[in-house]
Formats: structure tokens, sequence, C-alpha cells
């Protein structure tokens, strides 16, 4: 007995005792969770170890919390809420409209905080978990978010347009795509599969990424630019002098700050210091408005006033682009003066070309080009004799006018392209190209015509001045339809434009087998601007019975001709009988691109693209590998390579075979510059 009770003792302690203090405790809990509810995420249950999700209940990624509702304004029936810096938010989705108006509902989950629009909130941004996480605030350092190129400008900005996301939300969005990818690609890893088309996502939003970071803090500074502006015209600002002066010196300093800088490594070392000067004044501003309503009706002037300063600024530019396209440089006038006056002070023998015997040979390869142009025309020919495999075998025939016929003819004599043969001839020799003969040389001489070109009061404010580019006017732009008359002794003809470069050997085209078709030419049917309706009326019956407004353009600019079938069909008829048709210039406008759509209609044979590619005179994004296969470089459009207005990235292609050198060019101070 006595040693029993000690042992009894101890049972009670050890095992009894726990037990009952383990049901008690239990109880305890199991009362607590009915009434309080688990605070866990029940969707998410540990098997083994392993977390899996339960398929029927919805899940909730923690990313896409909504911020805590700020205050609701109600504009053109539209509710937004209002960011802590005044700008226009995402709409609310936890507001209900009503007869009287924009009523908010309140979440059981969190507790709505109404935000004054007047008012900083600085307390209650350090309170918003996700304004800080956008914002890119690191334990609340804000001149740790200002100083990091790839947070700066991190701070919500006031959005110019309607329900643009603001810097911020596209920041938020990007942090949830890269989750998304992150979990792609790891669920990829797990399964011994990669993905490629995610992978490709994931490295485009990266590459995104660091385009928006390398010109984060210079949009920051432009922005803070805008909302000043906005802030000088409110009423309530402008009856605080000081804050004036004082906004005005900080956009001063910001204006010199930015200068013309795009990227953030393109700017002093100061601007982090004016930047964040001006974010306080702003800060300042904020506090002073007590109308946002005001604020919004300016900001929307303001983009209706841009969007007109931009459609005017756009027709102005047309209009100049055209007027430097028709326009002479200096050292291009200057030019032909120079050669002329040395060329009268030649021999009679001193002014021949050599070689004149292959000027007729059909064995030989023949081109043609027909311009004004001396420097445009040297190019050409220098740069297909440079990558001609026999040179000596080249013929170029050159036709330009009267004017320049002297100084053409000098430069060749000056600077003969190797071993190629040159024929220079004036337009006014050709006595069977006349007014009786030509229907277009009847129409260029017309009062009309001319009252087309050059009365430019009468011109409509919406009319396309392409058409009305005096060029037109000259006959040696439509010599292109008498290539049999121009050169009678010879099978084929290839035609060459006096803007374009040559890059590669055309030998090959001359023995191309063309089937019966008369103009060998790229066709552009990947450019809608280059189909038949661009250029034809097709509200003319004549026009619409006759084509196909979907019909395939082509180029005109490097064609072969075959003028043994141009003379077997005719062709020089079918352009009369067209011109004929279009002396009211109802069918087109003038021009050389309708007049041969419709002239070899049917008689064009396609060639590879890659022998001719087009758009270097107006397109700044023509693809770089297309250029760097091509046999001949069109700069077609206004922006050509030897005016200022030439298209920078293009123009060393050119200039390459211009001897800036040579003393003619240094007389009249043409340079590459």
């Amino acid at each position: 007995m006595m040693l029993r009770r000690p042992v009894l003792f101890l049972l009670v302690v050890t095992v009894f005792a726990p037990i009952i203090l383990y049901i008690d405790k239990l109880a305890i809990f199991t009362t607590l969770s009915s009434t309080i509810g688990f605070t866990e995420d029940v969707s998410a249950l540990a098997v083994g170890g392993e977390i899996r999700k339960l398929n029927i209940l919805p899940q909730e990624s923690s990313i896409n919390l909504k911020e805590p509702i700020g205050t609701v304004y109600s504009v053109n029936t539209n509710t937004f809420v209002s960011n802590s810096d005044g700008s226009r938010g995402e709409p609310s989705y936890r507001t209900a409209e009503s007869s009287i108006g924009s009523q908010v509902v309140h979440s059981t989950e969190h507790k709505t905080r109404v935000l004054s629009a007047a008012g900083v909130g600085s307390q209650a941004e350090k309170e918003n978990p996700i304004r800080e996480v956008t914002n890119g605030l690191h334990d609340g350092n804000e001149k740790d978010r200002l100083q990091n190129p790839e947070t700066a400008g991190g701070k919500e900005r006031e959005e110019i347009r309607e329900g643009k996301p603001t810097f911020s939300q596209q920041m938020l969005k990007r942090f949830s795509e890269k989750m998304e990818n992150k979990t792609g690609q790891n669920f990829g890893k797990a399964s011994g599969k990669v993905n490629p088309e995610e992978h490709l996502r994931t490295n485009t939003v990266r590459k995104s990424d660091q385009a928006i970071m390398l010109d984060a803090r210079v949009r920051h500074l432009k922005d803070q630019l805008i909302r000043a502006n906005v802030y000088l015209v409110l009423g309530a600002t402008k009856k605080n002098p000081d804050f004036i002066k004082e906004l005005q010196l900080r956009m001063k300093e910001i204006k010199k700050v930015l200068g013309d800088a795009s990227k953030d490594s393109e700017l002093p070392s100061n601007a982090y210091s004016r930047l964040k000067a001006m974010e306080q004044t702003l800060a300042r501003g904020k506090q002073i408005q007590d109308d946002c309503t005001a604020v919004l009706k300016k900001l929307r002037a303001m983009l209706h006033s841009t969007e007109e300063q931009l459609k005017a600024h756009k027709k102005e530019i047309m209009f100049l682009t055209h007027l430097a396209a028709k326009t002479l440089p200096k050292g291009l006038h200057c030019l032909p003066l120079r050669l002329s006056t040395d060329y009268h002070s030649l021999t009679s023998s001193q002014q021949q070309f050599p070689d004149e015997e292959k000027l007729e040979d059909p064995r030989l390869y023949h081109y043609a080009l027909f311009s004004d142009n001396i420097l445009a025309t040297a190019v050409v020919v220098n740069s297909t004799i440079s990558h001609a495999k026999e040179p000596e075998n080249h013929v170029f025939h050159i036709v330009t006018d009267q004017l320049n016929y002297e100084a053409m003819r000098m430069w060749f004599l000056a600077n003969p392209p190797g071993k190629a043969t040159i024929q220079v001839q004036n337009i006014e020799e050709f006595t069977w190209l006349n007014s009786s003969y030509s229907p277009v040389l009847k129409q260029l001489g017309s009062p009309s015509m001319i009252d087309y070109y050059f009365r430019a009061h009468h011109v409509k404010p919406d009319s396309n001045l392409k058409f009305r580019n005096p060029k037109y006017l000259s006959i040696l732009n439509h010599l292109r339809f008498y290539l049999p008359e121009i050169f009678p002794k010879l099978n084929k003809v290839m035609f060459l434009d006096d803007d374009i470069v040559v890059k590669k050997d055309l030998t090959a085209l001359w023995s191309l087998d063309m089937k019966g078709k008369v103009n060998g030419a790229v066709e552009t049917c990947g450019e809608s601007f280059h189909r038949f309706d661009r250029y034809l009326n097709f509200s003319n019956p004549l026009i619409s019975r006759t084509f196909d407004p979907r019909a395939c353009g082509w180029a005109y600019g490097m064609n072969i001709f075959d003028l043994e079938e141009w003379k077997r069909q005719n062709i020089t008829e079918v352009y009369h009988t067209w011109q004929k048709l279009n002396e009211d210039r109802q069918l087109w406008k003038l021009g050389t691109l309708p007049p041969g759509l419709i002239t070899f209609w049917n008689r064009t044979f396609p060639i590879d693209r890659l022998w001719h590619v087009l758009g270097l005179g107006y397109n700044p994004n023509v693809n770089q590998k297309d250029i760097e296969r091509a046999a001949v470089l069109h700069y077609n459009g206004n922006m050509k390579p030897w005016l200022e207005i030439g298209i920078l990235k293009y123009r060393t292609y050119w200039t390459k075979f211009v001897d800036y050198d040579q003393v003619y060019l240094k007389d009249c101070n043409i340079s590459p510059n």
C-alpha cells in the first residue's frame, strides 16, 4: 500500500494530466474556430508536405489586390477614383450608380479611406502598402526611389489622356505578368519542357521594361513640367504670387536640365536634385488646390489644344517638305554654272567622248538615264560601274535638258567612269518629239496645266501637294515612254531613275526570259498605296470597266524593257491613246506611274523584289536586311539624299559614291554634311 500510492500519483501526473489538458485546449480551439473562422487560406491544404489547391474554391492572387478606395468623382456618368496626387485613376468596381449620384459600396474586408483631392495625403500614402510597392519605396525611403533609375518616375503621375494607366499601374501590371511568367517557367522546368512561346513573351517583357527604365527620369521630368503648367493657370494658384514665382523658377531649372536629353544617361549630374525640388514645389501646389474639377477641365483643354496644334504642324511639315524637295540647293545651282564655263574652254576634239562605236551595239548592256541633276546622275553611273564585273561592256545613255547639257558633258569628261562608255544627249535635239506627235507634250504646255501648277491660291487646302510638283511639267519624266524612238537599234534597255544607288552587278537582268512581256519590274503588292485604286479614278466607268482596283502595282526606277516586244505590241500608241483620254485629268493626276500602270497593264514581268528596294526617300523603317541584300536602293519620295531633309541613316549608301574632294564640289561648297 505504501508503494502503490506513489506509483498512482506518478501515473496521474505523467499520463492522465496531459490528456486532460490537451482535451481542454482542443475544446477551446474548436469554440474559437466556430465563432471566428480560420484566418488562413483553406484553399491550400498541405498533404504529405505538398501544397495542393482546391479546384472547387476560387483562387485569388495577392498581387491583384485593389487599392483601398479613395474619393469618388462622377464625370459624364463614369465613376473614377482619385489617386493621392490628384490624378485620375481606374474606374472603381466598388461603386453602385443610383439616381442621386455615385454611392460607395463599403467592403467588409477593408476600411474605406476617403482621401482629400486638395491635400497631399502623406500619412495616407505611408499607410497604403500598394502605393509603396508600385512607387518602388523601400522601407519608406523616398530618396532611394528617386535615385534608382529603375524606379525614377515611379510616382503616380497626372495623365493627360482619359483612362490612360499611370506609370505605377503599368509597373504593377508588369510585375504581375513577370510573376505569371516566372511561375510558368518553373512549371516548365519541373516538367522537363520549356514552352518557347512563354520564353519569347518573357524576353519581350524584359526588353520593354528595360526600354521604359532607360528614360524613366526624363519622362518624370517632362511630366512635372506638364503638371506645373496646369497649376500656373488655376485660380487658386493665381492668388498665391510667391508660389507662382517659385514654380516658374523650378520650371526654368527643369527645362535647363532636360535640354535635348532623351535618355537618363544624357541628363546632367544635378538632375536628381532639380527633380526632388520640383516634386516638393508640386506637393505645395497640390495643397493649394481646392477644386479638382478645374484641374480636370484644364487638362482636357490642354489635350484638345495640343491635338489641334499637332494637326497644324503636320500640315506645315508636309508643305515645307514639298517646298524643300522642289528647291534646288545652292551647291547644286553652282555646280552646272562652273561646269558650263569650263566646257566652253575645251576644244571641239576635247568635248567628245571615246568609244562612240559602242553606243548602238545591241550585244552590250545599255542604260537609259533622263535627268537634269548632275550629281545624282554621277552617283548612279559610279555605283553601277563599281559593281559591274565587265565595266567595258556597259553603256550609259544620259538625256538632259538644254540648260544642263554642257555641264553634264563636262562632268563626265572630267570624271570618266572607268572603262564604261558615256553618251550625253540634249532633249532639244529630238526633233521628232513635238506637240503634234506627243499628246503629253501638248498638254504640258497648255495654259490650264501651267495654271494648275503655279497659281497656288486656287489650291484647295486638302489637295495633294505631291501632284502639284512642277517637275511633272518636264518632258524628261515622260521620255521613258519613248525608248524605242530614242534607241532604235537596241533590243533591250535598262531604265534607271536618278535617285537610286546600285549595290550589285545588274548584268543578269539582260538574259532574263520575260515570256513575251515588255516591262520587267519589281511588284509592290505588299504595300496598299501601290495598288491601282490608289492612282486611278475608279469612279470613272472607263477605268472601272478596264482595270482591277486591287491589281498589283509595280515600281519605276529600275526596269528592264524589251524594245522588240515594245515595237511588236505598239506600246507607244497605247500610251498616246490613254493620254488623250486623260486630257482633263479625270482618269488620273499627272505623273509617270499612273500612265505606266495603264500602258503596261498585263505586259509586266515580275522580278524578285530584292532587285529593287524602295522607300528610302520617305520611310525611315525600311527593313535593314532587305537593304543589305538589295541590288538597287531607291530614294523615292521627297527626302532625297542630296537634300538636307534626306533621311540621315540612308544617306551613307549614296554619299560613298561621291568624291567630295573633287575640285568642282569643293568650289561649290558641296560636302556630305
